[in-house]
């Protein structure tokens, strides 16, 4: 595994709440599969979802979207997201495509930040959104009802919207899963299929109005309605 140590402006060191010991942000690489197949899947999804033909799956971000994992285990998390293709349990979004889920980043409760692929390749992640986002999941959410990411995590997330925001000037919000369909009737909205919405919980209200409320500064909007 690489690890990334990526500097940030003095402007980030000091978070609402929070302070950076360093002026340095941790980012270790731990690539997912993401051959052709997967890329050749993520273009069909684009294409059935979007409308768009595409030559590459190369986004631009402006949303950022914050997740929990649904289980307490780093190595089971990772290996959900790993394969190209979908695990066969996941029936309720197993018609929409067998691409897959993803994310770009994955945070282990000690706060340890995983960069699982580009930052400017589409993940799918989110329904309606993924042409416009960025994924952060967070190891987590047990059951995927309770609300018990780690104050580690809560820093990592903090830190890595920061850095974000700095490498991508281009986003311009921040929500969780929970609040994705909030997003409906916007310019970002994509979905072509009326009928593929599911009904999410993560990351936990406390959790996303943490973060939003420490990174204030970044001027970021939360929801769109």
């Amino acid at each position: 595994m690489k690890i990334n140590k990526i500097l940030l402006s003095l402007s980030t060191l000091f978070i609402v709440g929070y302070a950076n010991d360093a002026s340095t942000i941790e980012i270790i690489d731990k690539p997912i599969d993401f051959g052709q197949e997967r890329i050749d899947m993520t273009k069909e999804y684009i294409k059935k979802h979007y409308g768009f033909e595409v030559d590459n799956i190369e986004i631009e971000p402006r949303i950022i979207v914050l997740h929990w994992t649904a289980d307490m285990s780093f190595d089971k998390s990772f290996k959900r997201l790993k394969p190209q293709k979908l695990f066969s349990d996941r029936k309720d979004i197993a018609k929409a495509s067998a691409l897959n889920v993803s994310a770009h980043f994955l945070v282990k409760r000690d706060g340890t930040i995983y960069r699982l692929m580009p930052e400017n390749w589409m993940a799918r992640h989110v329904i309606g959104l993924n042409y416009s986002t960025i994924g952060i999941e967070n190891v987590g959410g047990k059951g995927n009802k309770k609300d018990d990411l780690t104050p580690e995590q809560l820093k990592a997330n903090i830190a890595l919207v920061r850095y974000l925001k700095e490498a991508h000037p281009s986003i311009t919000h921040l929500i969780g899963h929970h609040e994705y369909r909030d997003m409906e009737n916007t310019e970002f909205w994509l979905e072509l299929d009326k009928g593929y919405r599911t009904v999410k919980s993560d990351p936990g209200e406390a959790f996303v109005a943490k973060v939003y409320e420490a990174v204030s500064d970044l001027n970021l909007t939360r929801v769109s309605k």
